[in-house]
């Protein structure tokens, strides 16, 4: 058997953990640099307001008159109360794997059966996460990953389900589908379940019960996987160790527009330092940068965009090196003029350290000890404590969070105080 557990409006959600004063009211979350809403609470989504992806300017005064709690992107906040939510659910069963920052499975043997019944362990574990971290998470239990999903669903968005739901039984799994649009269905997106839609597939239930050879000629193999796993039959692999991504990207809209040269080498040298240790994490190192910077395309003046890149005569993981790349091409990728809005930098052409064969002529000049002991120095202390000079002290293009909750959980000045009289 397997359990998804999924936190209900993850990023609305840890925001209410540490401030009882908006617990019980509407709370929207905003993108980078408070662009559009991510993220609404359930009173909020109840209320009609908080739709996802809206430009807040759009219905700034519509969640004003709606007494909505306005709250910039926490990433910081959101992955400690995520990493402590996973913790808690780890210890529900042998096997383990996180799926996303507010979602996990977790694996069962095939013949194991906890005391007291399924209900209860999923209950179980839902009421540990309230208690110990204070986020109210949907789980779903069901024989495949897909049925998982599916119990999950239905423990948030079927009537009689609160919060819990298991797929034990062929009469749970036929009510449970039936009441389920086919792009309800994990791994079935909008366009999918239009072509299913218009083959007069619209439910999961009618899903589960196509030809399985028939939707493998139709669609792919992987909507035929799913059918299987619709019927109870796992055909879902899981790796015990994440492939490592082929390309890293570090990319972000500035919070004010920039206009100098030196800010802008800043600004990429930054999102350098976010991607190599990215890649010296995964063990990888890169032998192609990219380098890209452009104004919005919705400003008065005309679009502007350029991208450039460097091949290093030796792969790479040194920040060093990769910020040194970063400056020489500057010049090149700068205009007079131009208001910035964007800029970002890729390592495209990955290959694996430990196994990579160093060129005789070519040899490399990384400072291994020195990236280790910087990369350890910021693990322990939060980003940036050490980094490049070239990246800067005072950063006037960082992105714009108006509305930021403390980082309760990460910041020693921002740990909650109790005062007793």
């Amino acid at each position: 058997m397997y359990a998804l557990c999924d936190v209900n409006s993850m990023y609305a959600s840890c925001e209410k953990v540490f401030d009882p004063a908006i617990r019980n009211k509407p709370v929207v979350v905003l993108t980078n640099n408070d662009g559009c809403i991510c993220a609404a609470c359930g009173i909020a989504k109840r209320m009609g307001i908080g739709k996802k992806f809206v430009p807040y300017f759009q219905v700034r005064d519509e969640l004003a008159a709606a007494g909505a709690i306005i709250r910039s992107s926490n990433y910081e906040l959101y992955a400690d109360l995520s990493q402590r939510m996973m913790d808690t659910c780890a210890r529900f069963a042998p096997h383990f794997h996180i799926y996303s920052i507010d979602e996990c499975f977790l694996f069962y043997g095939s013949n194991y059966v906890p005391e007291g019944g399924w209900e209860a362990h999923a209950l179980q574990i839902r009421r540990t996460v309230w208690k110990e971290v204070r986020l109210p998470i949907g789980v779903g239990v069901g024989p495949t990953p897909t049925l998982a999903k599916a119990a999950n669903h239905a423990s948030k968005r079927i009537e009689g389900y609160r919060g819990v739901a298991v797929i034990d039984n062929e009469q749970t799994r036929q009510h449970i589908l039936t009441n389920m649009d086919v792009t309800d269905v994990w791994g079935i997106g909008r366009r999918l379940g239009q072509r299913l839609n218009d083959s007069g597939i619209r439910t999961a239930w009618q899903l589960s019960k196509a030809k399985p050879s028939l939707i493998r000629k139709e669609f792919s193999i992987l909507v035929e996987n799913t059918v299987h796993e619709l019927n109870g039959t796992p055909k879902l692999n899981w790796d015990d160790v994440r492939a490592p991504k082929q390309q890293i990207f570090s990319t972000r809209s500035f919070g004010q527009r920039v206009t100098d040269k030196s800010e802008l080498r800043q600004a990429l040298i930054s999102h350098v330092t976010i991607a190599t240790s990215k890649l010296r994490r995964q063990k990888s190192l890169v032998k192609t940068l990219q380098v890209f910077a452009s104004n919005s395309p919705h400003d008065t003046d005309a679009f502007y965009r350029q991208s450039m890149l460097h091949e290093f005569p030796a792969p790479t993981s040194d920040t060093g090196i990769i910020a040194h790349a970063v400056s020489m091409l500057v010049d090149s990728i700068f205009r007079k003029g131009v208001r910035f809005y964007k800029c970002g930098v890729g390592l495209i052409e990955l290959v694996d350290a430990h196994h990579y064969q160093q060129d005789l002529f070519n040899t490399s000049h990384d400072k291994t000890d020195l990236m280790r002991c910087m990369d350890a120095i910021n693990s322990r202390y939060g980003r940036n404590t050490v980094h490049v000079a070239t990246q800067g002290t005072t950063q006037k293009f960082a992105m714009r969070r108006e509305f930021l909750s403390p980082q309760y959980t990460t910041r020693l000045t921002d740990i909650p105080k109790i005062k007793c009289n």
